[in-house]
Parts: structure tokens; sequence; C-alpha cells
């Protein structure tokens, strides 16, 4: 005590007596109150200063401070902040589990298993329930402030655990329903690809996960939708279609892709002489593509020189060929093509085309005298 007392003011304070002290001296262990009306100087062990453990007095506490405490000794001034801090928390904690409140406060440690914070009683977050991802180490989380929400606690337990996944699952449920409420069918988007499947990819757009299939991802046939795109791709996206009640969104990335089509006249010009790969074959003849997403049709009469019963008998499905092209027709997505105009005709087929033979040389005539003695005729 600084200043002597009279008997009358002094006060006795019973063991479980709140009081409200001021310290004035702060060791490495403990630390010292001045109690108004009391006889003497209370001390805090270091063990009663905190809900959570501190290395040193200093830690918690400095000169001047004043602090709501209660008298754990009744024949000794020993104190404790602790107790009054976390019989003061209780009510208040409960209140925050029952109304699902968001509660904002710093991350005091990091321990083997989560996180550590000081809400007048000790909270432990698990590290499942720390982030809706997977985080590998939490060492850089000692002093952040984050938000929680308190999903299980007990007093007589002194178990309180708190979950920051909760609060980022909540705002990304918001997210989504605003999102959802908002997107149209039509619309153009900016994406970013969260997860590749062997059917399509998952591609966020603002709040909400859509999905681009496979057959929505190129104009061309791709084998493996990680063949074009990997989880980070910044990309655009037409709305295909939104269910609200199921939140499905239905995307295409090809859409907004120039169409395969577009300026066919100049990626396929007349007379110009293509790779491609033979689609289908029909009784008619081949479709082979020569663009992705581009096909042509080789009449059976232009497979080959020779006459063929089925296109079968020449070619195969899968069979990269090469074609001339022949008649594009834009209007109606049409492209003609040959393949025979690549290929020499054989000699006798070129024998065949002739309508007239030349009189062999050992006949002594020529094409001259027989039309000089038909004219011969007419002048007599």
């Amino acid at each position: 005590m600084t200043e002597e007392m009279n008997m009358d003011e002094v006060k006795e304070y019973g063991e479980g007596t709140h009081v409200t002290g001021v310290v004035t001296k702060v060791e490495e262990k403990s630390v010292t109150v001045e109690i108004a009306g009391a006889p003497f100087d209370g001390v805090i062990p270091i063990s009663e200063l905190s809900s959570l453990h501190i290395e040193k007095a200093a830690d918690a506490v400095s000169i001047g401070d004043e602090l709501a405490i209660t008298k754990v000794e009744d024949e000794m001034y020993v104190l404790s902040k602790r107790q009054v801090d976390a019989e003061n928390a209780w009510d208040s904690l409960e209140e925050k589990f029952e109304s699902g409140e968001i509660i904002e406060t710093e991350v005091k440690d990091v321990v083997k298993g989560g996180l550590v914070v000081d809400l007048g009683v000790r909270g432990f977050i698990p590290a499942s329930l720390v982030e809706d991802h997977f985080v590998e180490s939490f060492d850089d989380y000692k002093g952040r402030t984050m938000t929680f929400k308190i999903v299980e606690m007990d007093k007589e337990k002194n178990r309180l655990i708190l979950s920051h996944r909760a609060v980022v699952q909540a705002q990304n449920e918001q997210k989504k329903e605003a999102a959802l409420s908002e997107i149209q069918e039509g619309d153009i988007l900016d994406g970013t690809v969260q997860r590749i499947a062997s059917f399509g990819a998952f591609v966020d757009i603002g709040g909400v996960d859509g999905l681009v299939h496979i057959s929505q991802i190129s104009h061309g046939h791709i084998e493996s939708v990680s063949d074009v795109l990997k989880e980070g791709d910044e990309i655009q996206v037409k709305v295909l279609s939104v269910d609200r009640d199921a939140e499905r969104v239905s995307l295409s990335i090809k859409d907004t892709l120039p169409g395969p089509w577009e300026n066919i006249e100049e990626k396929a010009e007349v007379g110009s002489v293509l790779d491609g790969t033979v689609k289908r074959l029909v009784a008619y003849g081949a479709f082979v593509e020569i663009l992705p997403g581009v096909e042509g049709l080789v009449h059976i009469s232009r497979i080959a020189h020779e006459h063929i019963g089925t296109p079968q008998e020449v070619l195969e499905e899968g069979q990269t060929i090469q074609v001339k092209v022949l008649d594009v027709n834009p209007q109606e997505k049409r492209i003609s093509l040959s393949i025979k105009d690549l290929i020499e005709k054989p000699q006798e087929a070129r024998e065949e085309n002739f309508s007239y033979e030349m009189p062999e040389e050992t006949t002594g005539f020529s094409l001259g005298d027989v039309i000089g003695d038909q004219l011969k005729k007419f002048q007599k």
C-alpha cells in the first residue's frame, strides 16, 4: 500500500470476492496490484493472468492497468484475473453461440492441431475448421485478426471450439445466392477454372461455380480437358442455362470463340490442298475434317479414279489424308473435296478417255489423205 489507512477504512475481502485493482509492479512471473481499502497489496501469479499460456507477466499487463480480479486464497491476498475474465466471458459467449454471431479477434498462438484465441477463455480452432481449403502451414496465422463462429462450448469442461471455415462458407453461400439471382442465360462472363474433371471443367463466375462440359470447350474434338485447360486459367464463358433451385449453371467456352465457319473461304480457299481426317464413311462418300469443327464431303466419285462400290474399299475412319478444295458454300456450311484430283491417273485410265484412235503408221495412210479423198468426191 502506498499510503497508510485508518482502521475504519480497512476492508476485509473473502475468497471469491470480486474487486478492482491497479497494477503497481510487474515481475517476470507475477504482478502486484493495489486494492482500494485492502490491508495489503495483492499478488497475481502468472498462471492467473490469462487463459492462455504466457512466458512473462509483461506479455499480459502493464503498470497502471486497472484489472477486475478475485481473491483465490483466503489466508493470503493471492488474486486471479483469469477467473474473473472467464466468468464474465461465458455468459457473453453463450449469447453469441445461440445467435450465431460472428466474433472478430486476434490469433494468439499456433499450436499442434490448430489455432488459439483469447476470448476471456481459451478458444481453440482445429486445423480442419480454419479454412475451407487445405492449408499446409499455419505459421503465419499468429497475430492475424480473423472472424469466427462458435461451434461448440462447454462451460463445465472449459471447452470452447470456434470455426473460421463456417464464416467463409456462410459468406460464400451469400455470394452464391446473389450471383444466381443476377446471372442470366446468354451472359458473357469472366471466370476462373477451379477444378478439372474428366467430363468438363468447373469455373468460378463470381461466387458460383458453373460447369463447362467437355463438348462446350472447343469447336473441335478434344480427347482430354487437361489438354486445353488447367486450374487457375482466366477465361470467358457464355451462360447456357441457370437452374436456381438446383444451383446449377451450364457454361460454354466455345460459344465465346469465333465459329469454325467464320471466314471459311479464306481458311479453305478453292483449289487449296489441306490435310484432313476421315471422320465418317457413308454410302455416297466420306466426311473429312479439314479444320477444327469443319468437315467437307468427298463424294464417292471423287475418291478414286477407278470405280469403287463403297468408300470403305479405299478409306477408313480416323485415316489422315490430303484433299483438294473444290467448292465452298459458307451459307449452307458445305465444302466439296476431292482426293482423286491429287492422285495421278493410271495409264490405262488415261487411254480409255481417248475418243479417237490414230491409224497405226503401218497402214500408210494419214488423216490428210482420208480427208483429201472425201473432198475430191464433192468436187466432181
